[in-house]
């Protein structure tokens, strides 16, 4: 195949390139090796990938063609090549979760969301790279190469779900699975130009990641952590997630989702008159003035184009970024990390390393408790004014790769936690939240806008986003390719 076609194949969306393999315009087994041959040549500039599955991904290519020519009814994600986070366990594909403690292990079972979409069509191409255990919003840990942003080599995509986002931003399949647990979606859907959904909390069932008590590290975070897509249109979220949604009795957090049509959301739909509170810092978080500027003017697309009120206001809540920190601590399995460490600890990540040897006391534990129940009040309180609530998803646009800690914005030096300081409280609450691209900053990178919605309006959530996307649309915009 040559580049010319082969990198057509790649830039096409999920939602597009089913439906030309639906129709044997493109074969299974073509759009395959179109993104694995894209693999090949760009991605060692960006180390998207951790580990691929080449020859399983061209025998589970090869079988659906077969059933597509017998006639057979094939998923609504036949032939559609994606990336599963190296968090998301994987059925005989390495999952590592970027730590040394597990370099090896090759799972038993595949995760609920892999189980769906491999029965659905997708293709597995293999394991996309993340933070250790996702405990960073960058692409850092400590066995693979770090990930860089395809818009900026210089520059992190985000994380954790860093390896997902930057292999779709640069055309190394048209969707991926990632984790977000404190935004590890949206963060760097927001650097990459991407769309990334978090949906209610029990709507796409989390099992056996979180839930796993056999192993440290990949059992925490079960309150928190939530599974979905990262793509480039909305469109393409609303299809992955009408697969990955729905109950499933592994997981006692999952909900029924009878209520939300999820292809329905993404169509055009007038939205006139929502109601939308816009917070461009919730109070507390410095901004940087080129994210807080292109949001301000996608804030007015919703006022002058889709005719909605919007009305300037926040929530209410003191900065719960410490309290967060805690509730990742009570839910993970110290006993079982500092087993890990004695072990392996010189090859951990030392902010990792940190928190698990941390003297923590129970009045922490129960005090961030109570500062969750205060948010998720607030936020319930807040709602009912509100349709949506709409800010900035980071308040930085992507940041030197090198930076793992404290960063200076408008002069101010900000924890790392502001890094997901407008997206860690939606995994308090459980609300559906987005990102969607809202522009770009002068010198060129993403900017990410977040809609949030009450709890279990994941419908509505959508088709804000599809109406905002139609009022400014971004997918047609490409970072070139890496050197």
């Amino acid at each position: 195949m040559d580049r010319a076609a082969r990198d057509e194949i790649c830039r096409l969306s999920a939602t597009e390139l089913a439906a030309r393999i639906g129709a044997s315009e493109i074969s299974p087994l073509e759009a395959t090796d179109a993104v694995l041959e894209r693999i090949a040549a760009v991605d060692g500039a960006l180390a998207a990938y951790c580990t691929l599955a080449p020859d399983r991904a061209r025998e589970q290519a090869r079988t659906l063609a077969d059933r597509i020519a017998r006639g057979e009814q094939v998923g609504p994600l036949a032939g559609v090549p994606v990336g599963v986070k190296d968090l998301i366990t994987t059925k005989g594909i390495r999952t590592t979760s970027g730590s040394p403690a597990y370099e090896d292990f090759v799972p038993d079972e595949d995760d609920i969301v892999v189980e769906r979409a491999v029965a659905a069509g997708a293709v597995v191409l293999g394991k996309t790279n993340a933070s250790e255990f996702g405990y960073s919003a960058t692409g850092h840990n400590p066995l693979f190469p770090t990930t860089r942003n395809p818009w900026n080599t210089a520059l992190t995509p985000g994380g954790s779900s860093a390896g997902s986002a930057a292999a779709v931003a640069a055309g190394l399949g048209p969707a991926a699975l990632g984790s977000d647990g404190g935004g590890s979606i949206r963060v760097p859907a927001a650097h990459c130009g991407l769309v990334g959904f978090k949906a209610s909390m029990g709507r796409v069932p989390v099992w056996p990641g979180c839930r796993d008590e056999r192993y440290p590290g990949v059992s925490g975070w079960e309150s928190l952590e939530h599974l979905g897509p990262l793509t480039r249109t909305v469109a393409d979220t609303a299809l992955v997630l009408a697969v990955l949604a729905g109950p499933d009795p592994r997981d006692r957090h999952s909900i029924p989702c009878g209520d939300v049509d999820w292809t329905a959301a993404a169509r055009p739909t007038d939205i006139t008159g929502l109601r939308i509170a816009y917070s461009a810092d919730l109070g507390y978080l410095p901004v940087d003035p080129e994210v807080g500027r292109v949001v301000a003017d996608a804030v007015r697309v919703f006022e002058t184009d889709l005719g909605c009120h919007v009305e300037a206001a926040d929530p209410g809540w003191k900065d719960p970024g410490e309290a967060f920190a805690a509730l990742i601590a009570a839910e993970t399995d110290l006993r079982g990390m500092r087993r890990l460490i004695s072990v392996h600890g010189e090859r951990m990540s030392p902010h990792l390393v940190e928190m698990m040897q941390r003297d923590w006391t129970a009045e922490e534990f129960t005090d961030a408790t109570m500062v969750r129940k205060s948010v998720v009040n607030r936020m319930a309180r807040f709602m009912r004014d509100y349709d949506l609530l709409i800010t900035p998803t980071t308040a930085v646009p992507a940041f030197p790769v090198d930076i793992q800690g404290p960063t200076v914005i408008d002069g101010r030096t900000v924890p790392d936690t502001a890094w997901t300081g407008f997206t860690s409280p939606q995994n308090l609450t459980g609300q559906p939240a987005i990102s969607v691209p809202a522009g770009f900053t002068r010198d060129g990178l993403p900017v990410g806008l977040q809609i949030t919605g009450r709890h279990l309006a994941d419908g509505q959530v959508l088709r804000v986003a599809s109406a905002f996307e139609r009022a400014a649309p971004w997918a047609g915009r490409w970072p070139g390719d890496p050197a």
